[in-house]
């Protein structure tokens, strides 16, 4: 097959990344795919031999390898895929922080703008920017045609501010591309210049048998289901121990989209002629949301109604306690208290794409193409868990 295609990908070794790195290497009309990443590479692919590795922080002179390649005469791909992205908040290092997330983004977007092999760029943001904030309704769902809003929880904030960067240099890439190619319309033979096209994918809180149980992190339903208990860790031991119950607020609610939807989302933009120049799409399967007590109910414990003060009161405490370690940083106790809902129906009715499940069987179900990965007696443990409830309602 001529003209395969070569793709960049950064956060290689990441939940995202190492899934589209793995998956994409497989396909005939892929030749080569770069991955960058500051940790060590991922066992998922190790074993394939048209990828290449290169572990270094966004931040650094990862460029320079680039050009390099293939004998000096450079990696030239025409599919950038940014997924790379700080997303705990590093204690007492927040110019670090900014340096690795807003400068390091700065950098890709850079090269994706300024290398004419790259036509399509595509970033990961997030639906944490919409904001949680106490006036949130259960009813609202945000669409792709709302604004991010400013916020003090860190990780929401600098993904507003890194797709506003975003969108001005392709303004600014749009532009000057319009002023070349009208000092070259009278030229014969002069390629006409065109920014590349530019998909911003905001994901809901992202699960699946990869996510839940092949990377086991300090994560919502690690914690609730007590998997850290099982750590080194004194602090993920100690957690283990305060959540014998699932503290619940009022308003409390997730939306959960499946590994596999955001593959193959990433596959849909990647490999498909697709109309629009820049466009942003909420990540997010329609129909019933998550609430308190489904999830209370998914992890095997009772549900309890707290106050968002109470919220707010530990994980003051607990972020400051562990000095980082337990990843409850400034704001981001209002995500546990106040809804941030989506529609993420915008790249159906653009491009047809379909949802593999709903929310709440993303979040329970063991299924998708990393099911196989998932130790047999986790799965008769479900299965157990899924008669004795049925047994319930029976």
């Amino acid at each position: 097959m001529e003209n395969k295609h070569k793709i960049l990908i950064t956060g290689g070794a990441g939940y995202v990344g190492a899934m589209l790195v793995e998956q994409f290497a497989d396909r005939e009309d892929v030749s080569e795919i770069v991955a960058i990443d500051k940790e060590p590479v991922s066992d998922l692919y190790t074993d394939k031999d048209n990828i290449t590795f290169i572990q270094k922080n966004l931040a650094d002179d990862w460029e320079e390898d680039l050009e390099k390649m293939n004998g000096g005469q450079g990696f030239k791909p025409d599919i950038v895929i940014h997924t790379a992205w700080q997303i705990r908040e590093m204690y007492g290092e927040k110019d670090k922080q900014w340096e690795w997330n807003i400068g390091g983004s700065d950098k890709v977007f850079d090269y994706a703008f300024s290398n004419p092999s790259v036509k399509k760029l595509i970033h990961f943001s997030t639906v944490a920017s919409y904001c949680a904030k106490k006036d949130n309704s259960l009813e609202h769902f945000y669409t792709e045609k709302e604004p991010f809003r400013k916020s003090d929880y860190l990780y929401a904030e600098e993904k507003r501010i890194c797709e506003q960067h975003l969108e001005d240099k392709f303004e600014a890439a749009k532009e000057a591309a319009e002023i070349l190619n009208e000092n070259s319309a009278d030229v014969a033979n002069i390629k006409e210049n065109k920014v590349p096209q530019v998909f911003i994918i905001r994901p809901a809180a992202i699960t699946g048998p990869r996510g839940r149980y092949m990377r086991v992190r300090f994560g919502l339903q690690s914690t609730l289901s007590g998997q850290l208990k099982d750590s080194d860790s004194f602090w993920h031991k100690l957690i283990s121990k305060m959540v014998s119950f699932t503290p619940v607020t009022e308003k409390w609610v997730r939306q959960f989209i499946h590994e596999d939807d955001i593959v193959d989302m990433v596959k849909l933009l990647s490999f498909n002629d697709l109309k629009g120049q820049y466009e942003a799409f909420n990540a997010a399967p329609p129909g019933d949301v998550v609430y308190g007590k489904d999830m209370a109910k998914a992890v095997g414990k009772k549900a309890i109604t707290v106050p968002p003060l109470l919220i707010r009161f530990v994980f003051f405490w607990m972020w400051h306690l562990s000095r980082g370690k337990i990843p409850t940083s400034r704001g981001g106790w209002k995500s546990y208290s106040y809804p941030i809902l989506v529609d993420g129906s915008k790249i159906t009715n653009m491009y047809g794409f379909q949802y593999f499940l709903p929310s709440l069987e993303a979040f329970t179900e063991i299924k998708g193409r990393y099911a196989k990965y998932v130790p047999q007696e986790i799965i008769d443990a479900n299965k157990n868990k899924e008669d004795k409830d049925k047994e319930k309602v029976g």
